[in-house]
Order: structure tokens, then sequence, then C-alpha cells
């Protein structure tokens, strides 16, 4: 299985230098919503939590590439190593508050972080740094060399941080924190009652997909070269949730279909007119969620599974 994921990685690097810069710059984009999906897999489906707090994840990778580009000399790759840091922090401060209570207060309290965030940004105290209202403004990282453009740049690098990223999260849900946090999903008490501190563990849970949005979020940056309050709104976290669902909570494999389709889908029903656009996208995505409850990556998995029976 190892084999395939990396025949179609390096097959998704090679076809990257097949098609125009605009072609690749979307296709980049779907790579960076299938890494924030990876982390979501881990606190939704693996551990069990539900959060509305992607947003602010994101926004926190992408102002911590901002500010080190606006505000500092040190190279923007470093973006890459302290976003995720940020991120975690961040995540595992929300899970130690939220951790231990019910899935109703996970949504509260993740809610309030995903509206609070953006009004933070606009603080008098700190809008030195952020940029208040008007945001600020970032250079894409110089590719090495200078010998690729930026947006094949931008695809190789997120493609390769992609893929460690499955790495990553494939061999922690099969350690032994993994079935942990598979553990406290299922039965809390009785996950207790082995051992198993359930608000730590899903602390951490909640701090290791804070990592890997806030990387996502960085990239993003990286990609539109600037940040501002409202590019991470409620609306936000919605549309990921939406991604991780049809996409399928319980594979990774669901995340990156779940990236293709925030990335793609949407320019699917903008076709059939401006009016009808928005009802058609909402009334596909309720049919998607009632024929396929374990999503595109459940669905496809069976059908794997039905084939080799016969």
């Amino acid at each position: 299985m190892r084999t395939v994921w990396t025949m179609g990685f390096v097959a998704a690097a090679a076809l990257s230098f097949c098609f125009p810069d605009f072609i690749v710059f979307r296709f980049t984009q779907a790579v960076i919503w299938a890494i924030a999906l990876v982390g979501l897999v881990i606190l939704c489906g693996t551990s069990g939590q539900f959060s509305f707090a992607q947003a602010g994840f994101f926004g926190i990778g992408g102002y911590t590439a901002a500010i080190l580009g606006a505000h500092t000399p040190l190279s923007l790759y470093w973006a890459l190593v302290l976003a995720p840091l940020v991120g975690y922090a961040a995540g595992y401060g929300l899970g130690r508050v939220a951790g231990g209570h019910s899935l109703w207060t996970q949504a509260l309290v993740s809610y309030a972080f995903a509206i609070a965030f953006p009004q933070l940004l606009r603080w008098r105290v700190i809008e030195q740094w952020t940029g208040g209202v008007q945001g600020l403004y970032l250079d894409f990282p110089t590719p090495p060399g200078g010998l690729l453009s930026n947006d094949r740049w931008g695809f190789l690098m997120a493609l390769a941080l992609l893929a460690a990223g499955l790495w990553f999260a494939a061999n922690l849900i099969q350690s032994r924190s993994g079935r942990a946090m598979m553990a406290a999903r299922d039965h809390d008490l009785a996950a207790a009652a082995q051992g198993i501190r359930v608000v730590q563990v899903r602390a951490a849970a909640s701090g290791v997909a804070g990592a890997y949005i806030a990387l996502a979020g960085c990239l993003s940056a990286f990609q539109f070269g600037f940040v501002g309050p409202t590019g991470y709104n409620f609306a936000l976290s919605v549309q990921m949730l939406f991604g991780l669902v049809i996409g399928g909570m319980n594979s990774l494999t669901g995340a990156i279909l779940g990236g293709l389709f925030l990335q793609f889908f949407p320019d699917v029903v903008a076709g059939f007119g401006k009016g009808l656009s928005a009802l058609l996208y909402a009334v596909l995505l309720i049919a998607a969620i009632v024929a396929m409850p374990n999503g595109v990556a459940g669905a496809l998995g069976r059908l794997a599974a039905r084939l080799r029976r016969q």
C-alpha cells in the first residue's frame, strides 16, 4: 500500500510539469485543503471530538507567516516550522478547556474561539503586528536556485508536506497514542478506568489537529500573499467540516478526496448559474451525506470489498 501511495505522489509531482501555472495553483490549493483535513481526521475521526475552531487555527498559521515576513529578518521558510508549533500550542490549550466536556460544550467553546479570533486580530494592542483591519502582505518564499516558478514550487512543497503529514498521521493512529484516542472516543469512562487520561489525550489530538491546520494556513498565506481578519471567518470552519464529511472523517484517503471536493466542486455547481448554484450545492451535499454516511472514501472502500468478494 505504501508503494502505491509513493507512486501516486511521484506521479503527481511529475504531472505538475505538464500543466500551466494556473492549473498547478488550483491543485496546490486542493493539497492545502487536504493537509488541513488530515488534522480534522485525527481530531474528529480518531479522537471523536467536534470543533469549529479550524478557521482560527488556519489564521494562526497564516499570520505566523505574515508576521515573520513583515516584522523579522528571518526567512519565510521558518514559518513552516513555527506555524505548526503555534498551532499545536493553541489547539492543545483549547483541548484542555473543552476536552473533558460533551460534544455540545466542545462545539460552543470552539465556536467562541472561531468568532473571537478575527476580532482579536483587530485589537489595538496588537494591531501594529497584525495590521488590524488592513491585514498584512507577504512575498512568496524564493524557490531554491530560481529554477521553478512560484506556483510549481508551491505545489511541490505542499505535496511533500502532505506526504510527510500522511505518514505521520498513519503512524500516530496505529500507535499507542492513537489507540488511546480511539478508546477515549468510544467510551471515555471505560478509557479512564484503564488508566487513560482522557482530557490529556483529547488535548493532544486537538493540538496535533491545530498543527496540521496551521501549517495549511501558512501555505495558503504563501500562495495568496495576503492575510486579513475577514479571511478567517466562521464560514471557513463550516467549509472544512463539509470537506471532512464528504471525504470521510475516518479515513486519511478521505482527507485527500475532501480537499479535491472543496477546491473543484464549487466550480461544477457554479456552471449551472449564479441563482441555482448555492441551492444545488446544498442539495447535492445533503444527498451525498445521506447516501454515503462514511464519505466518498467509505463508499469506495465498500465497493472495493464487494469487487474482491465477487
